[in-house]
């Protein structure tokens, strides 16, 4: 089977939208601000985004403000063309882990992680039919440890769910985690060491520990 190419399909999309002159609306959830650097300045171009932070995976609280913060702080420093709004969810850590539940000893990129995702898309999603977003999308595949074809399949099926397109996308594509890091030295914002999770903060601390191999504690 023939693995797609969500890169060329967000391609399509936006010379679509550029041909048709509008700026439509999209609900971005952003996981944190080194990976929302890149994918605002991306897509700022093309629409109207309100950027969703909403991630009760983050352990402890501490760190939840802490990447809200700068995630805040780089909206009022990043030059985009069309405006940007941010929206915040309560911090609440209980579902996250209510599905992380038997999942506890499952490696970083596991079924633990799969669970988690579809958690955040599909408040994202519920998020995106509330404000009549056109479209929704998170900025996780920026990353090099999160899959964009498991983004990109749970985002689809949210959008049959719900009425809302997904804007699918493979943001790591086009060295969008390279340049991701450059806007984040650019601006000085913090690049944390791990996912967010009290498992994935084990898990770090293990490897620094030296019981980890570097490829075991990514995330």
């Amino acid at each position: 089977m023939q693995k797609r190419n969500y890169q060329r399909q967000l391609d399509e999309t936006l010379l679509a939208l550029t041909k048709s002159g509008r700026v439509p609306k999209l609900l971005l959830h952003g996981c944190c601000a080194p990976c929302s650097s890149y994918v605002l300045a991306y897509l700022s171009d093309y629409f109207s985004i309100t950027l969703f932070y909403d991630n009760p995976n983050i352990f402890p609280e501490a760190e939840y403000r802490k990447r809200a913060d700068e995630v805040k702080r780089l909206l009022t420093v990043l030059p985009v063309r069309h405006a940007i709004s941010y929206l915040e969810a309560d911090y609440d850590p209980a579902p996250f882990l209510a599905i992380a539940k038997g999942y506890e000893s499952e490696p970083e990129g596991g079924e633990r992680c799969r669970a988690c995702y579809a958690l955040r898309l599909e408040r994202a999603a519920k998020q995106a039919k509330t404000l009549g977003a056109d479209y929704f999308t998170t900025t996780l595949s920026v990353s090099p440890y999160k899959h964009a074809d498991i983004l990109n399949e749970l985002g689809g099926r949210l959008a049959e769910a719900y009425g809302v397109p997904y804007l699918f996308s493979d943001f790591k594509k086009k060295d969008g985690y390279k340049k991701s890091i450059a806007l984040s030295y650019q601006y000085g914002l913090y690049r944390q060491d791990y996912c967010g999770c009290v498992y994935s903060a084990a898990a770090r601390e293990r490897q620094r520990n030296g019981e980890l191999t570097a490829c075991q504690g990514q995330n």
